[in-house]
């Protein structure tokens, strides 16, 4: 049995919905139980913007191994850009 587990964090971009793209305001991550994806359990992406209402929203369900490898995958090519000097300055 597993417990489900959530964070929300807030986050800058934009996705594409069935009514076409919007900002993004927030990303909820979970591991629970997927709607759709064939699996027990998965790692849940909402990517959403509340003040747009529901239908302002991105879902992924993501196997275990899907997950590491997207983040992998993520923090790998944020390096190159940085390597590269392609990454915006961020202040503090």
């Amino acid at each position: 049995m597993c417990t489900m587990i959530v964070k929300q964090v807030e986050i800058a971009g934009s996705g594409k919905g069935a009514r076409g793209w919007f900002t993004l305001g927030q990303a909820n991550v979970s591991y629970d139980h997927p709607f759709n994806a064939p699996l027990e359990h998965a790692l849940n992406i909402d990517f959403v913007n509340e003040a747009h209402g529901p239908g302002a929203r991105v879902a992924v369900e993501l196997s275990e191994q899907a997950a590491r490898n997207l983040a992998a995958t993520i923090l790998e090519v944020l390096e190159q850009a940085a390597a590269a000097g392609h990454l915006e300055q961020q202040s503090s």
